[in-house]
């Protein structure tokens, strides 16, 4: 009788290295629409803030997937949903394939791009939900991270080679070949077993409690302040959309910009993350997300002030990805510090969405910025303006740290 635990065990819990394979797909879409699209756009006549704009709108799908969330949780099962999303993000990346990359077109192919984003967010809302009901408690650690490993990479590979198939062939050759990639992928979803929505649970009361617990969340000072903060551009990896755009300026060719903003920089950041985590335990949130942030800008910084030479647009886009790994990763530590353990999904997935705020916005701004002034004008620019909130916020928390608010946590 001593085998049965172990056997049941089997059944109901996945390896966490599954977690990575199933949100590749999503990552692989992002990283196309990041990366891979805007380098085409810009040789197509698009102009940059043209092209920003339409992946800031892409990004804004972001903002919402808390909406959809509770829809996910309460409807069908989480196999299914996981298809639903894995086909209509494989539809749609095969869609802006196809489209006529003209200015006539631009409407049609934001459309197309938003949703492509939505239907991305449909792969992680029951990636993260297996996550959390197939992964041992033990092991949830590790799922964690093979699923931030597998976004990054999944980003890579949908930008790093999806420029490189479409720069050598062509971009129809390169979403086909993406797209059978996500489906294989998608296929450790079997390894899984499924979780199915809890039939007295109703989603209108859940919606309500949703509301419910913002509008507490908000009342605790510390809480509002992290709300606060992660809208700020702070650490945003806005330039993270606009680096294939702006490749010409330091005379990167189509295959340098493929491998630099590709698959070497979903590693780096990869990194980032493991480095920043482990310093944000150390030094402690606050410190390590401001840091991080001032990092960053200075980095930004120091390579709008080099020659603009495709070693400088190497060295900086490489620099800048383990700089944003680990404002990903401080980032992350300022949510779970501040939201308490009551309802924490619902309030991280709130916060986690208000964080692509600043990504939206200065996508957009840095678009106008570059094609108003310069790449230079455009990087000092966002540095300065991060700074700026830089050193409001650590003097808001100095304050908030005399009056002792920052014990005044949720529970």
């Amino acid at each position: 009788m001593d085998y049965q635990p172990q056997l049941l065990s089997q059944q109901i819990y996945a390896k966490p290295f599954y977690i990575f394979f199933l949100v590749i797909p999503s990552g692989i879409s992002i990283g196309f629409v990041s990366v891979t699209l805007p380098y085409i756009l810009t040789h197509h006549g698009f102009s940059v803030a043209s092209a920003a704009a339409i992946v800031a709108i892409g990004a804004s799908a972001n903002l919402w997937r808390f909406l959809w969330g509770p829809v996910a949780d309460l409807t069908l099962s989480l196999k299914k949903w996981f298809w639903i999303g894995i086909l209509s993000t494989a539809a749609t990346l095969l869609l802006l394939c196809y489209i006529p990359l003209t200015a006539q077109g631009k409407i049609f192919l934001t459309v197309i791009v938003f949703l492509s984003q939505v239907a991305a967010t449909l792969i992680m809302l029951p990636v993260a939900s297996f996550m959390a009901n197939r992964i041992e408690l033990k092991k949830k650690g590790q799922a964690s991270g093979w699923y931030q490993a597998g976004n990054l990479g999944g980003m890579g590979v949908g930008g790093g080679a999806g420029l490189w198939l479409a720069s050598h062939y062509n971009i129809a050759v390169a979403g086909w070949i993406l797209t059978v990639c996500s489906l294989l992928f998608a296929l450790f979803v079997f390894r899984i077993k499924d979780v199915h929505p809890d039939k007295n649970k109703k989603l209108k009361f859940e919606l309500v409690g949703l509301g419910r617990d913002i509008l507490f969340m908000l009342r605790v000072p510390l809480t509002l302040f992290a709300v606060i903060l992660v809208c700020l551009p702070i650490g945003s990896g806005s330039l993270g959309n606009v680096w294939s755009s702006i490749a010409d300026d330091w005379k990167a060719s189509a295959d340098t910009v493929a491998l630099v903003t590709g698959v070497i920089s979903g590693l780096i950041s990869a990194i980032g993350c493991v480095a920043g985590g482990f310093l944000a335990d150390r030094w402690g949130p606050w410190v390590a997300y401001l840091g991080f942030g001032l990092l960053y800008a200075g980095v930004i910084i120091a390579m709008a002030s080099y020659p603009m030479v495709p070693l400088v647009y190497i060295t900086g886009v490489l620099v800048y990805a383990f700089c944003m790994g680990l404002c990903y990763a401080a980032f992350s530590a300022v949510l779970l510090f501040a939201i308490g353990k009551k309802n924490a999904a619902t309030k991280y997935s709130l916060l986690a969405s208000l964080g692509n705020l600043p990504v939206v916005y200065m996508t957009t701004f840095d678009g106008w910025a570059h094609d108003k002034f310069n790449s230079r004008y455009m990087m000092m620019a966002e540095s300065f303006i991060a700074i700026g909130c830089i050193l409001l916020s650590a003097i808001a928390l100095k304050r908030m740290h005399r009056k002792n608010l920052l014990l005044q946590r949720i529970e």
